[in-house]
């Protein structure tokens, strides 16, 4: 039997030369292994020789130690201990792989930002519409708020993107798939006063079709957008990003009892289990529900 640190070894080079990985990949799994190797020769055991319930506790103890893991890392963890062990078997040190049994966790979701309802008004009353730029702002923020659209599906809006008497605006999504969704009424009021005031100035006297406008004429790019709001934020005393808008719309459709798969459609999302990470319910809330409908409460 090869000592535990010539078989780590051989286990990098096979990583390297036979799957041809990259040094990144190579030095992350070799790291886990020999982490691992501690971990068992301070219970006078050997890695090659450690079982699925070792493995597990292994696991467990990297997750509840003062400096313990996440979920992802934990993830990242048995891929390298499964394919340590995949090649103790080709090897012939082992005729079983003890981690090929063991379910990865899922990741952790992370919730997105969401504003409330006073944040969202605030935020947008406190755009300075004294000027072009600002009309075009409000209009865009409204807008972004009203339809839940992505950053990029505002940018490559055109003129004839809106439909307004209809209350209607065609919008192509992720994958080049289009959807027309609803604008609401305040939404149509600014982007009207945006059409008939500030855009002829942002022209320039340009043949352009976009909907929003830089102060040269030309396409209001996703940098430009994000830095415009960027700066209303800060200025507001709010901490937003303007995809929070977004998030935003669909929170607040749910709350106020729209269904899953209306909302699901109106975000453009393929999945409705992307749409689910908006069905969230704040720690307080659920508190709050328990003690006033459970009998016990």
């Amino acid at each position: 039997m090869k000592t535990r640190t010539s078989l780590i070894e051989r286990y990098r080079d096979y990583l390297g030369v036979e799957l041809r990985l990259s040094p990144q990949t190579v030095s992350t799994y070799a790291l886990a292994c020999e982490n691992a190797d501690a971990w068992a020769a301070a219970r006078d055991a050997e890695l090659s020789q450690m079982t699925t319930n070792d493995i597990i506790e292994y696991l467990i103890e990297r997750q509840t130690d003062d400096n313990g893991v996440d979920q992802r890392t934990v993830a990242k963890l048995l891929s390298a201990l499964r394919s340590f062990f995949q090649f103790c078997v080709l090897e012939g040190y082992r005729e079983d792989n003890p981690a090929a049994i063991i379910e990865s966790p899922r990741p952790q979701q992370r919730l997105p930002g969401v504003l409330s309802i006073d944040a969202v008004e605030r935020l947008l009353d406190g755009v300075d519409t004294g000027n072009p730029g600002g009309v075009r702002d409000r209009a865009l923020f409204e807008l972004i708020y009203s339809c839940g659209l992505r950053i990029s599906e505002a940018v490559n809006l055109n003129v004839n993107s809106l439909f307004p008497e209809e209350r209607l605006m065609l919008v192509r999504g992720k994958g080049d798939k289009e959807r027309l969704v609803p604008v609401g009424a305040q939404a149509i009021e600014w982007i009207d006063r945006y059409l008939t005031e500030a855009r002829p100035v942002l022209t320039k006297s340009r043949a352009e079709r976009a909907l929003f406008l830089n102060r040269r004429g030309a396409r209001l790019s996703r940098k430009g957008m994000w830095k415009r709001f960027n700066e209303l934020s800060k200025i507001i005393g709010i901490d937003a990003k303007v995809h929070t808008l977004r998030h935003s719309f669909a929170t607040h459709l749910l709350e106020g009892g729209a269904d899953l798969r209306s909302v699901q459609e109106l975000m453009g999302h393929a999945d409705i289990g992307t749409t689910q990470i908006y069905t969230h319910i704040d720690t307080e809330d659920l508190k709050d529900y328990h003690r006033r409908y459970h009998p016990r409460g």
